[in-house]
C-alpha cells in the first residue's frame, strides 16, 4: 500500500493519499481542506479516486471532503454514527476553528468496529477508537502494517479530549486495547505531524506510561 501525505489547511492536518499499486485506484483519508491542492496532488499520481474515507467528524479532517466527493462522484464512508453530531454542527465548527463557512452534510455510510474498507485489491480493517471523538475510526493495512489513526495518537502525544463529547479515560483505553494491540513495528500515520511506530510510542509516549493524564 503506497501512501502519501499531504498536509492541508493552517493545521497541517495530513490528508492521505492511500493508493493501490497494483490498479492504481486510490482513496483520500480526512480531505480537511485545500481541495484544489489535493484534486492536483491526485492528478500528478496519476491515480484514479474511487472513495473519501473519515477517521472522524472535525473540520480540519472533513473540510473538504463534499466538494471532492462532488467533484469525482465518489461516496464519503465514515467515520462511526456517533460522531453524526459533529456533521450536524459543521457551521459551529466552522465558526470555531475559523474557517469558511460550511453546511451541514454527512456520509454515504457509516462505520462500525470490524468493518474493512478497500482500495482497488487494498482491504484495510476498522477499528473503533473513541475518545477524541466518540464516532473516532482508525484504519489498519495488515500486509503493509500501516495504521491510520487521524487524531487518536500521536509522535510523543495523543489527541485532544477538551472538545464536546471527548473523553480522556476512554482516548487512553482506546489507544491500550487497540493501538497497542499492534506489532510494534506497525507504522502509526497520524493527523498531525511525523508518522512513528507503536513500539516507540509503547516505549516513550508520556501518556501512556501515565506520566500525563
Amino acid at each position: 500500500m503506497k501512501v502519501v501525505a499531504v498536509p492541508v489547511t493552517g493545521f497541517a492536518q495530513n490528508c492521505r493519499i492511500i493508493i493501490c499499486e497494483q490498479t492504481n485506484k486510490a482513496a483520500l483519508v480526512d480531505p480537511g481542506g485545500d481541495a484544489e491542492k489535493l484534486q492536483a496532488e491526485l492528478a500528478a499520481l496519476n491515480c484514479e479516486l474511487e472513495a473519501i474515507y473519515l477517521t472522524h467528524g472535525h473540520l480540519d479532517h472533513v473540510g473538504a471532503a463534499k466538494q471532492l466527493a462532488e467533484h469525482f462522484s465518489v461516496d464519503i464512508i465514515g467515520p462511526h454514527l456517533d460522531d453524526k453530531f459533529w456533521f450536524d454542527a459543521l457551521p459551529m465548527q466552522a465558526q470555531m476553528f475559523g474557517f469558511a463557512a460550511i453546511a451541514p452534510f454527512y456520509p454515504t455510510k457509516w462505520l462500525a468496529h470490524g468493518d474493512t474498507i478497500t482500495v482497488g485489491e487494498l482491504v484495510l480493517a476498522v477499528r473503533h477508537c473513541p475518545g477524541h471523538t466518540p464516532g473516532h475510526v482508525v484504519f489498519y493495512h495488515q500486509d503493509s502494517e500501516q495504521l491510520i489513526v487521524g487524531d487518536v495518537i500521536f509522535q510523543g502525544s495523543v489527541g485532544r479530549t477538551d472538545f464536546p463529547k471527548g473523553d480522556s479515560a476512554q482516548l487512553l483505553e482506546s489507544i491500550k486495547s487497540e493501538i497497542l494491540s499492534f506489532p510494534d513495528d506497525v507504522a502509526i500515520l497520524p493527523g498531525h505531524g511525523p508518522n512513528t511506530t507503536v513500539g516507540h510510542e509503547r516505549r516513550t509516549n508520556p501518556f501512556i506510561s501515565g506520566r500525563f493524564g
